[in-house]
């Protein structure tokens, strides 16, 4: 009787966790339909005061739709314009996004929610200070953010030492060129760091991050690839060798580099031989998409 009653009880707590869940869901749902109407306005304001109250009422509604419960098992997958991506150990995911100014550049906002099961939001806001960084490959916080949208996640273990975190992002930049951004992240306690020296290779000594600067008509693959083990990228050169430091004149020159990860650190790997599968995502971000041209060296 007594086993009886506790299966009883069991499944009564079972359908009750089982309908606050679906509860918290539909919750969450309702702030990911305003928010896809307020981003929608965004994307359409014909100002940037306007594009700047409309993100300012969306990233308010996001955070109040990461305060509910297990909000961190929510995807937001219907937000076509918020990357959302998690670490693969689930300590912690990213969502990051920009807004397209007038003028063709790029600003950008995101957030790092941290894992904490059912307990409060722990949430580091991330503040885009581009314009503000003399230095860009200076090492920073979320306060002193090297602004990007973010699509990859890489974790690096080395012995006793805290792991950190490899993050692949799209920097639309200007009318003229576009970037992309090998950033590394790592915490430590409460608080958190962006950039390390973590590069090992010819020129790269002292790099805390690495920048990619391209023109705008053109593509470049910056990913994991799973066949060669490492981090694969287009080796950048300018079509003309007369013209060098103008990235509107560079592109891809056919040839591919990567980092390889060696005792936790990031190994640089010249004129890679790629024999790789093609993927649907390799277009993903390309900025625009259409008109790409490689670049070829003479």
């Amino acid at each position: 009787m007594k086993f009886f009653k506790f299966n009883i009880f069991l499944i009564l707590a079972l359908l009750s966790f089982n309908l606050k869940a679906q509860q918290v869901a539909s919750k969450l749902g309702v702030f990911q339909d305003t928010l896809i109407k307020i981003s929608a306005n965004t994307v359409a304001a014909q100002s940037d005061a306007q594009k700047t109250e409309f993100n300012s009422r969306f990233v308010k509604t996001l955070v109040e739709a990461l305060k509910m419960p297990n909000s961190f098992s929510f995807p937001f997958d219907s937000l076509k314009n918020v990357s959302v991506i998690k670490s693969p150990d689930q300590a912690f995911r990213i969502l990051s996004w920009y807004v397209q100014l007038e003028n063709g550049s790029y600003r950008y906002y995101g957030a790092i929610q941290m894992n904490t099961k059912s307990g409060p939001l722990k949430l580091f806001p991330l503040i885009d200070q581009t314009e503000n960084l003399n230095d860009p490959n200076i090492i920073t916080n979320n306060q002193k953010w090297f602004g990007a949208r973010y699509y990859e996640i890489i974790p690096v273990t080395s012995g006793n030492q805290l792991p950190y975190y490899v993050l692949l992002g799209w920097k639309g930049n200007t009318q003229a060129t576009t970037k992309k951004v090998i950033e590394i992240l790592s915490f430590d306690k409460e608080t958190l760091t962006l950039g390390a020296p973590v590069f090992d290779g010819k020129e790269l000594k002292g790099k805390n991050r690495l920048i990619f600067e391209y023109a705008k008509s053109n593509a470049m693959t910056l990913k994991t690839d799973m066949k060669a083990g490492m981090i694969i990228f287009d080796h950048l050169a300018s079509f003309d060798p007369e013209i060098k430091g103008r990235f509107e004149y560079y592109g891809s020159d056919g040839t591919f580099d990567g980092f390889k990860i060696i005792g936790g650190k990031l190994k640089l790997q010249e004129e890679l031989v790629l024999n790789n599968d093609p993927n649907a995502n390799d277009e993903l971000y390309a900025d625009p998409k259409k008109n790409v041209k490689p670049i070829r060296k003479f």
